[in-house]
């Protein structure tokens, strides 16, 4: 007895030593949205099962996008995994920038949503798994319409989205009009005034890759855009990206929001949002055109190909974009919360479909958002709210900066877009697009 006892005590102790031998630390680097905090939190559960550890890296959007290009261009290899988008994911794979995904045993690929998947994707292969989609539309306070006696439409206008905003500004109140993005990047405000500018008819490049920025759309929709957050948003417009004015909606400073579909979810949980029984929600407005209204975006965790620890930063992957994930979100942090925008079972789930009026909304937002036809004219590029080219991410990072310094009174619109114009010029003619 006593040496069985010793021999089971010693295979224990060697299945631990094992064990601990095994386990991988790995470093991911992602940005403080609010789903990814909850992944953060949820996280110590795959910890637990696998025994394996995760150095988190959570940075503000701006500053995540730079340190992980920093590292992807450099082959630095502080990641193991890191968030990107739709935006990133085809160009960094065709750098030889990330790992492909290749099959996991058990993931239900053909249950992502087929445009999802082919954003993430470059020559037949997937290289990054998405976490969560989003397209873009219009939050609205209903009580404060019903107050005013105003009713929003399902599809409104620029015009009247303008008339709603003078309505409904008190700023005696700290109630603004309208809250939009103002902080530049071409990620932040740039994701936005894209939008804005597709639907006045407005384009970054003619099909001879001719920089477009010094152009009536550009103006309108400048003019347009410093005249709606100057006289109807909030003070320091220029300081808020997607964090700061979800936060402005949920505390109930703002009448209504343009952004982000992937908000709603905190918006309408009664544990985060102070108006979660009060918002409506429309389509995304239009002005001349509806094309390129509401943007696509899905946010993704891939590998990159200096990663040392590529099976358990997969293993990870695959199971934060997991249905047992999403459902895992659901019952510990409440349904609204969950990742949405990419999984059809999400959108069959009873449970989510009961607590988030808005999925269905989010859901046709995502599949008629069309990459390939953004604007009213042809153009030679595809992307709603970014140019999918290498040079674009700098290039939207200038035009930002230049865009917040019209917002804030440092530059004029005129002189803005002409030194837009002339830096976008000189990229291109250097990048070989033009001569």
């Amino acid at each position: 007895m006593r040496l069985r006892a010793i021999a089971a005590f010693t295979a224990a102790f060697m299945a631990g030593t094992c064990l601990a031998a095994q386990a991988t630390t790995i470093t991911i680097a992602t940005v403080n949205n609010s789903q990814m905090v909850v992944m953060q939190k949820l996280s110590s559960v795959w910890e637990k099962k696998t025994g394996n550890h995760i150095n988190w890296v959570v940075l503000e959007e701006n500053v995540l996008r730079q340190r992980v290009t920093t590292d992807i261009a450099t082959h630095g290899g502080q990641f193991d995994i890191v968030t990107l988008g739709s935006y990133e994911t085809p160009i960094w794979a065709k750098q030889g920038w990330l790992d492909p995904v290749g099959d996991i045993s058990g993931y239900d690929y053909n249950d992502i949503f087929k445009s999802v998947r082919q954003a993430l994707s470059q020559g037949g292969k997937l290289y990054a798994l998405p976490f969560y989609a989003e397209s873009s539309f219009t939050y609205y306070r209903k009580d404060l319409f019903q107050q005013a006696g105003l009713t929003m439409p399902d599809h409104p206008t620029w015009t009247q989205i303008d008339q709603y905003a003078a309505k409904l500004t008190d700023k005696s109140k700290q109630q603004y009009g309208i809250c939009l993005r103002g902080k530049p990047g071409w990620g932040e405000n740039m994701a936005f005034f894209d939008t804005l500018l597709n639907t006045y008819g407005g384009e970054w490049f003619n099909m001879k890759w001719e920089a477009q920025l010094d152009t009536k759309p550009w103006h309108d929709a400048l003019t347009f855009y410093v005249h709606l957050l100057k006289d109807y948003g909030p003070p320091g417009a220029s300081s808020n990206g997607f964090n700061e004015n979800q936060a402005l909606f949920s505390t109930g400073h703002c009448a209504m929001w343009i952004d982000a579909t992937s908000g709603a979810g905190l918006i309408y949980d009664k544990n985060s949002s102070q108006v979660y029984d009060k918002t409506a929600f429309t389509a995304a407005p239009v002005d001349v055109t509806p094309n390129g209204s509401h943007w696509f975006w899905a946010w993704a965790l891939a590998i990159p190909s200096t990663s040392k620890n590529v099976a358990t930063a997969k293993d990870f992957m695959a199971w934060a974009t997991s249905k047992d994930y999403i459902n895992l979100v659901g019952e510990q942090n409440g349904w609204t919360t969950l990742p949405p925008g990419t999984r059809l079972s999400t959108y069959d789930n009873p449970n989510y479909l009961k607590a988030a009026p808005f999925a269905d909304a989010v859901k046709t937002a995502i599949l008629t958002a069309d990459l390939d036809h953004p604007t009213k004219d042809p153009v030679p590029y595809t992307g709603i709210q970014y140019v999918s080219i290498p040079e674009f991410q700098s290039i939207g990072t200038t035009v930002g900066q230049l865009v917040a310094a019209a917002l804030t009174g440092q530059q004029t619109v005129d002189g803005a877009l002409k030194q837009a114009q002339a830096s976008v010029s000189s990229t291109m003619e250097q990048a070989g697009y033009t001569q």
